[in-house]
């Protein structure tokens, strides 16, 4: 295996790893901070190592170990520099019986005590995210920071403060209960969906898709429900989840490139998926009318696994239930989608005319989406010059290779049409 491919594989592990390996060593020091150092430790120690010895049968347990070892080694390090001798003696017969079997098993809850530990009301909006998606999604502070449209080091400044204060409170590692876990479903709903939305579709790097992302997700949000039984909006999210993930053997064609909603061969969406997340959205209207934001969408997404053809596709009533979504969130993002869905609805011409509208929006200035609707809007009007110039904009925005290639291609396409 070539030094470029064993990277690559390396890289491949760590993404689907990690979340897994921060929460064990969190459950191991009780330290945010400190379990993020020993996995990056670790990681350094794997990019080492595996190119000439290979990558081990069980790369995570590989990886747990390794920097289980070097927490031990830092512990007795900081016992012998503190003169504290017979603490050292202790506190070694104590280490080295630490169960290595045990870090190695499944981690159960581990990642949601992250997650919920990252949600804690000491911490922002803005904090919350940028830590889930730092330890849980893994994504780099690069990527975080031109997903907050911030510079780099003022996100990374953001994310260190966020583990210092953490630590500063003595949050403990733990599945809260009773009205404190209450208080925090809502910002764990959010950054587990925000974990999908990156599996979903990347921000960045050459994968369209990051499925062992999506599957965390899931997995994390079936477990929240399983916590909070009658939580309409935990219901909602999942089941959102459950019919957007039953679209992903359709979204990639055999060489990993996108495939759009509207060329999608609708036979290989995931019924299975379909069932459960349909059954879901039933018990989010059982439990709480009107619905809340997660539930919309999942009533959207409901929407799209119903229609066997792209022409079968309840357009209206998509429009309907993100009227009521914007109402909900006031989020531009939203009233872009919903430009989709009324140029789908009732034309292209009153879909371009709101996208036009949402211009002006600061939160949208650099988010690529909005020249790429524009771009397909344009090209079903004829305006195909106008179109590739849109398309080549969104190309240049996006931090996503796949995704840049397929807006280049569309651009390509409009330049070679004559205007209608």
């Amino acid at each position: 295996m070539s030094g470029a491919t064993t990277r690559a594989a390396i890289e491949a592990v760590w993404r689907i790893e990690a979340a897994r390996l921060v929460g064990g060593l969190v459950r191991l020091v009780r330290d945010v901070d400190r379990a993020d150092d020993l996995a990056q430790e670790a990681l350094l120690a794997a990019l080492e190592r595996w190119p000439d010895a290979g990558i081990p049968d069980n790369p995570g347990a590989w990886l747990m170990t390794t920097a289980k070892h070097r927490a031990i080694d830092d512990a007795r390090r900081r016992t012998m520099m503190a003169g504290k001798h017979d603490a050292l003696a202790r506190n070694a017969a104590t280490s080295t019986t630490i169960d290595l079997d045990a870090l190695d098993r499944p981690v159960g809850d581990d990642v949601l005590r992250l997650v919920l530990t990252a949600c804690h009301p000491v911490l922002s909006r803005d904090a919350r995210v940028a830590l889930t998606l730092r330890l849980v999604a893994g994504l780099s502070t690069a990527e975080i920071a031109r997903a907050f449209l911030t510079a780099e080091a003022t996100m990374a400044q953001r994310i260190v403060r966020a583990k210092r204060t953490l630590a500063e409170a003595k949050v403990p590692f733990e599945l809260p209960a009773g009205d404190e876990l209450r208080a925090r479903i809502p910002p764990a709903l959010e950054v587990i969906y925000l974990v999908f939305n990156e599996g979903y579709a990347a921000t960045a790097g050459d994968d369209w898709l990051r499925p062992a992302l999506c599957d965390e997700a899931m997995r994390l949000g079936r477990v929240l429900v399983g916590l909070v039984p009658d939580d309409a909006e935990a219901h909602g999210l999942l089941a959102l989840m459950e019919l957007q993930a039953s679209r992903a053997r359709a979204r990639v064609g055999p060489d990993g490139a996108p495939v759009l909603l509207a060329d999608q061969d609708r036979g290989r969406w995931d019924r299975l998926l379909i069932t459960r997340g349909l059954a879901g959205l039933a018990r989010a209207e059982a439990l709480a009318r009107p619905l809340g934001p997660y539930a919309l969408q999942g009533a959207i997404a409901a929407c799209h696994a119903a229609a066997a053809r792209v022409e079968d596709t309840d357009w209206a009533r998509i429009v309907a239930l993100y009227d009521a979504l914007v109402e909900l969130t006031g989020s531009p993002v939203v009233e872009l989608n919903r430009a989709v869905a009324v140029a789908m609805a009732f034309g292209p011409a009153e879909g371009l005319a709101l996208v036009d509208d949402l211009a002006g929006e600061p939160a949208l200035r650099d988010y690529h989406l909005v020249p790429a609707v524009r771009g397909d809007l344009l090209a079903r009007l004829g305006r195909h010059a106008e179109a590739r110039a849109a398309f080549e904009r969104a190309a240049a925005m996006t931090a996503n290779a796949r995704e840049r290639a397929l807006l280049l291609g569309r651009a390509a396409a409009c330049a070679a049409l004559r205007p209608s």
